[in-house]
């Protein structure tokens, strides 16, 4: 059974993110200029499509033979042409069912469906990779407004159910995108992580710019279990029953000194990190991480 996509970016959520529009804008101007506009001229490069003039565009590559049959400005757009170009990377293993009211899955999607309406607005490229322990869905690269429904539809179409392996998978898209753009990783990143930094160590010597999106539960975060509780494993793990305030401060040490890990590793690679709690407000989350984008500079980014 399918499920129900629109959830992943219900009305009310989109008013709101919808403000963020300006503000996303800026931050692709800002620091990732020498990505985002790279014309090519010449008669070999094979016209792509046409795209509404804006403020800053030259003049020059108004196509005014549109302009004369329609009294709007257009401008050509090539298959060369290098906008902004956007792969997210959404793990739905069997891990990122846990959480409640809202499970990972369903926030990991949220973020992906907001990430592909705010890029599309800015006429950008954005693709998909659905992954559990390999790539089990795949949506090209497209500026066109019809990706955001493609990619609603193939997210809805995916339930969780296998191991992670993120290893295997940012391997196999590091070969498929030769051409450099942004990876966003949205997991809650429970896998290897000799392997994970392998992966994403891999995508940054390609040239590609990284974000990761770290979901957690609450639950996984502040371990507020009391009383003798079973404890069910997802991905394989088996179960167990115990007494959970005799594991709370081995299991926060463990899970902290991960978390340091992965911390340390995304900043001496250049790898934007974020760990989310799925109890945040999508919005407050976004513009969080445009807040800080738009805080770096250009140049600082391979």
């Amino acid at each position: 059974m399918t499920r129900d996509s629109r959830r992943f970016l219900p009305p009310e959520a989109l008013t709101r993110i919808a403000r963020l529009e300006v503000l996303a804008r800026n931050v692709v101007e800002g620091f990732l200029s020498g990505l985002h506009r790279s014309p090519y001229f010449g008669q070999s490069v094979e016209f792509a499509q046409h795209r509404e003039y804006v403020a800053g565009d030259e003049i020059r590559r108004i196509d005014w033979k549109v302009w004369s049959k329609t009294d709007k400005y257009y401008i050509k757009q090539y298959e060369e042409e290098t906008n902004l170009q956007t792969t997210l990377l959404v793990d739905l293993s069997e891990s990122m069912e846990f959480g409640s009211p809202q499970t990972k899955s369903d926030y990991a999607c949220s973020i992906a469906a907001a990430l592909t309406y705010l890029l599309l607005r800015q006429q950008d490229s954005v693709g998909l990779a659905v992954f559990d322990d390999a790539v089990r869905a795949r949506l090209p690269q497209s500026s066109k407004q019809t990706q955001l429904h493609s990619i609603l539809a193939s997210l809805g179409l995916q339930k969780p159910q296998r191991k992670t392996d993120v290893s295997k998978m940012l391997a196999q898209i590091a070969d498929e995108e030769r051409r450099k753009g942004l990876m966003v990783l949205i997991s809650d990143l429970l896998t290897d992580r000799e392997g994970l930094f392998k992966g994403l160590k891999l995508l940054r010597t390609r040239g590609h710019d990284v974000m990761v999106f770290h979901v957690l539960d609450d639950a996984e975060l502040d371990f507020p279990f009391a009383g003798i509780t079973r404890f069910e494993g997802l991905e394989e793990s088996g179960e167990m029953t115990c007494d959970p305030r005799a594991l709370r401060e081995g299991y926060l040490n463990a899970l902290q000194t991960y978390l340091q890990d992965v911390r340390r590793f995304c900043a001496s690679h250049l790898v934007d990190y974020q760990v989310i709690r799925t109890s945040e407000h999508l919005d407050a989350v976004l513009r969080h991480y445009f807040s800080h984008r738009q805080g770096l500079r250009p140049g600082t980014r391979n």
